[in-house]
């Protein structure tokens, strides 16, 4: 088995239920992959605004699953409430469509490339929604981007939150571990939210970290964030597992 990653010690901050598959791969490929979640994902303290749009599904024209988390969530919040078959579901990537389809749903729509609320908002079954009633399923919170946008194109948005977000209990303890027991070659991160819990995370720590550590991310508006906050070298990856091991491996193959 080859070695690509031979040597290179990878953060991955993904939520722990989500970066099995991340660490496996760089392990692997003979990186040392160090588990440093700055998201957890746990359930609602009150289901009540959830239930609010699931028991009136009838009156809706497409469902909208911001993630796969979202995903997740919401299927196991359903109970024995079944999807009505004229409901049209979509999602931003394909993780997430991967997974409404393994649950039974079929004609799932989700942008072919970049897996982000604009991709969605590009395809043409979402540019004509005057008058239609949108549900998204997503965290208690976040970006509203989504939302706003197609309540300017004349739908009618609500939400139905079906989990929440929030920084890690073990809190930046694994993050300096990382640093303190070797150098660190990488930084995988897969989102936003989750690159800016690392900055919080590590307080003044952050800054050299995010400045002289290659960050590798899932798209241009995390990028973006990561330039923001000094990154000087920042890799757009892609979202899934192979995208981001495969972004890896050719990086440090051209660094020698």
């Amino acid at each position: 088995m080859t070695t690509p990653l031979a040597g290179r010690r990878i953060v991955v901050t993904r939520p722990a239920e989500q970066a099995r598959g991340l660490l496996s791969r760089i392990r692997e490929l003979g990186g040392e992959a160090l588990a440093c979640p700055t998201l957890e994902i746990r359930d609602l303290e009150n289901t009540a605004p959830f239930r609010a749009v699931a028991d009136r599904l009838d009156e809706f024209s497409l469902a909208i699953f911001v993630s796969r988390n979202a995903v997740t969530k919401a299927l196991a919040l359903m109970d024995a409430r079944r999807w009505p078959a004229h409901l049209m579901l979509a999602t931003v990537g394909r993780g997430s469509r991967e997974a409404l389809e393994a649950a039974g749903l079929r004609g799932v729509i989700a942008p072919p490339g970049q897996p982000d609320s604009e991709a969605l908002l590009a395809l043409p079954a979402l540019r004509d929604v005057a008058g239609k009633r949108i549900a998204i399923f997503r965290g208690d919170g976040g970006r509203t981007m989504l939302g706003d946008e197609l309540g300017r194109r004349g739908a009618q948005v609500e939400y139905a939150p079906c989990y929440r977000r929030t920084l890690p209990t073990a809190g930046a303890a694994p993050l300096l571990a990382a640093w303190t027991k070797g150098p660190v070659h990488a930084i995988t991160i897969s989102s936003g939210e989750g690159l800016a819990n690392f900055a919080q995370l590590l307080g003044d720590a952050a800054a050299p970290r995010i400045r002289d550590t290659p960050v590798f991310v899932p798209h241009e508006r995390v990028a973006a964030q990561a330039a923001q906050l000094g990154a000087r070298t920042v890799q757009v990856a892609g979202p899934g597992d192979a995208e981001m091991t495969a972004a890896l491996v050719a990086y440090f193959a051209g660094a020698g």
